[in-house]
């Protein structure tokens, strides 16, 4: 027999694919288990509450709020906090991570983290901890009145998981309830009490924060480029730290951090250089943090090349930015036929109806904007001659090895750049460093990378990891490699003598009369993988020729280069052209197809007058007709 079970009213039915109520899983699972819970007679207990979730403080705090900022190299940290202090924040620029913080880190933290997390977790708990035993600030007053602003993420590693790391050692370490704020984190946010947030993410906190992050570049890549071939020992490094201190000076007082380059230009002019001196150039590429500390996070990497005789070719985080919007621009590239249906965690569906092409020509100009804002800082500071990185060239290098959808550290740009050093012979030696066990980029550099140094014999490359011990290790291992990169450059430049049939010492009397090549900020055309090659070229077009023979040349030379643009511009003008035409034509389905949702006729007979219009403004934009473009839309 049977057993008939009355479910009466109480019967529960599941929408329907097409109606319009939607099933929240998450929220039906709960209100399951809350109702089991109140028939069995259980009462909802809350174990532990994350009191440290608060991150924000407001605007009447601000005064008593001292911000700690870390995580880039020490000029960006200096200059930065410079910028934040002029908006009416106090803060901290803190140093750069030790062997102590490390210690700290792996104290506090939890077990399997990476290296970076374990250096800046335990620099900031070393610092509080400094405060509270060495300055006598007591533990409240420390959670009360300092806060730790970094910038936060996701992916797929352990970087998303930074913040929590945070709140984790700083409980442990004593200070529960101290305030860890994320950029992405804050925009727009209010206290629940209804004040505004005291960190203001407005326009002038990230003009101010994006002067010190450029102007940390420039000042930066000319203590790299003059460092390993000073003369006096330790004046690249004097001017560099007065270079920063008047650049913070600017930007705290809101003066033109311009000038202030210009200002710093003339103190890297008086630094003597040799560049005679044959030195592989060793490109360092990786782990974005790895690549960018300048303390025992990564054995101070930079600092020990050059002791070993090479010159570190470092990356710039103008150029992290630079890639960071490339990914959005791809992203909405191959979302954009998607629209209002693509309701994925970074869709377009909220993006409005011309949301998608108002972001492509905001991703557009902002590319522009920022890599005319460097070329400006560059010239100002003295840092000639230094191009950003072309985002799409590195990307299309890269997509046959890597594909560019594949997201993490660096993603495609590790095996991309790579492959530009090899052909375009720009560096020496490719120096890839990452965390033990960093996954993105240890899959790339231990696993696509090798196929990339089969494909292009010749190619030099390391890769490298840091753990925070080892450092025997992870020394030996680029000395082996930088012995190859030497042998190399050397034998580069061997060849560079023979094909001119110069001398080094022909080279150096021909700099002794000629002062203009040998200046500090002089910058020889690139001909060969290290600078001395390069200066044995360009020595060689004017060598033996009197002073107005040599302006001469140089006269040539720049309407040379004034020729190559213009038949470049010329070559180019065509495909850019057409490019342009293809933008405006995407541009016209997108505009067209939503126009003809709301109103077809409107549409039509605007598009009519428009494409006449933009005929003749663009001639290579072929003119359709309307039943065209509602194909295309479709």
């Amino acid at each position: 027999m049977t057993q008939q079970i009355d479910l009466g009213t109480t019967k529960k039915k599941l929408p329907l694919v097409g109606q319009d109520v939607m099933l929240d899983i998450d929220a039906e699972l709960k209100a399951f288990e809350d109702s089991e819970r109140e028939k069995l007679g259980l009462e909802i207990e809350q174990r532990w509450l994350e009191d440290m979730a608060n991150l924000q403080f407001t605007k009447s705090e601000k005064s008593n709020i001292t911000l700690l900022i870390g995580g880039l190299t020490m000029a960006h940290d200096y200059l930065v906090s410079g910028a934040f202090t002029s908006l009416g924040y106090n803060t901290v620029p803190l140093d750069a991570p030790n062997y102590d913080a490390l210690r700290a880190g792996k104290e506090f933290g939890n077990r399997g983290q990476c290296n970076p997390t374990y250096f800046t977790v335990g620099n900031l708990v070393k610092y509080l901890v400094y405060l509270r035993d060495e300055r006598g600030i007591s533990t409240k007053e420390i959670v009360d009145k300092y806060v730790f602003l970094t910038a936060g993420a996701c992916g797929p590693c352990r970087f998303g998981m930074y913040v929590t790391e945070y709140r984790k050692a700083l409980r442990d370490a004593g200070f529960d309830g101290f305030r860890v704020m994320l950029f992405q984190q804050q925009g727009g946010l209010s206290q629940a009490t209804g004040e505004a947030s005291g960190l203001e993410l407005n326009a002038p906190f990230f003009m101010g924060m994006l002067k010190g992050l450029i102007a940390g570049d420039v000042i930066n890549g000319i203590g790299y480029r003059l460092r390993p071939y000073e003369v006096v020992p330790g004046s690249t490094d004097k001017a560099t730290e007065e270079a920063k201190k008047i650049c913070y000076e600017a930007l705290l007082n809101k003066k033109s951090i311009l000038l202030a380059l210009l200002k710093s230009k003339e103190l890297f002019k008086k630094v003597e250089i040799d560049r005679t001196r044959c030195k592989p150039k060793v490109a360092i590429i990786g782990e974005f943090w790895a690549m960018t500390t300048e303390g025992d996070g990564n054995y101070q990497l930079q600092r020990f090349l050059e002791k070993e005789g090479a010159e570190c070719d470092i990356q710039f985080v103008t150029a992290w930015i630079l890639y960071n919007i490339w990914e959005v621009r791809f992203d909405t590239k191959n979302r954009a036929l998607l629209r209002g249906t693509d309701d994925a965690k970074l869709g377009l569906s909220g993006a409005g109806e011309y949301g998608v092409f108002l972001r492509k020509i905001g991703l557009w100009a902002g590319d522009k904007a920022l890599r005319a804002a460097f070329q400006t800082f560059a010239h100002a500071g003295g840092f000639y001659g230094y191009h950003l990185p072309d985002m799409d060239a590195v990307a299309d290098v890269a997509a046959p090895f890597y594909n560019n959808d594949l997201r993490g550290g660096e993603g495609h740009m590790e095996v991309g750049k790579l492959i530009l050093n090899v052909v375009k012979n720009k560096a020496t030696m490719t120096l890839s460093v990452k965390p033990f066990g960093c996954m993105p980029s240890s899959s790339v550099s231990d696993g696509v990378q090798s196929l990339i140094t089969e494909r292009f014999p010749g190619t030099i490359f390391c890769a490298v990891e840091t753990s925070g011990d080892g450092a025997v290790n992870f020394q030996s291992r680029v000395q082996m490699y930088l012995f190859k990169a030497k042998q190399a450059a050397q034998a580069e430049l061997e060849v560079a003598l023979k094909d001119t049939g110069l001398t080094i010492e022909m080279v150096q009397e021909f700099l002794q009369q000629n002062p203009r090549y040998a200046a500090s900020l002089h910058l020889p055309d690139h001909a060969a993988g290290h600078t001395a090659g390069d200066l044995v070229y360009e020595v060689a077009k004017v060598y033996g020729k009197s002073k107005l023979e040599i302006f001469a040349a140089q006269a040539q030379t720049a309407l040379r280069s004034l020729r190559d643009a213009a038949l470049k511009s010329g070559t180019e003008a065509p495909e850019k052209a057409q490019a342009a035409a293809a933008f405006a034509r995407e541009a016209a389905v997108e505009l067209y197809s939503i126009a003809k949702e709301k109103a077809p006729s409107a549409a039509e007979a605007a598009l009519g007058k428009a494409k006449a219009k933009l005929g003749q403004v663009l001639p290579l934009f072929k003119a359709q007709k309307p039943e065209e473009y509602a194909a295309a839309a479709e």
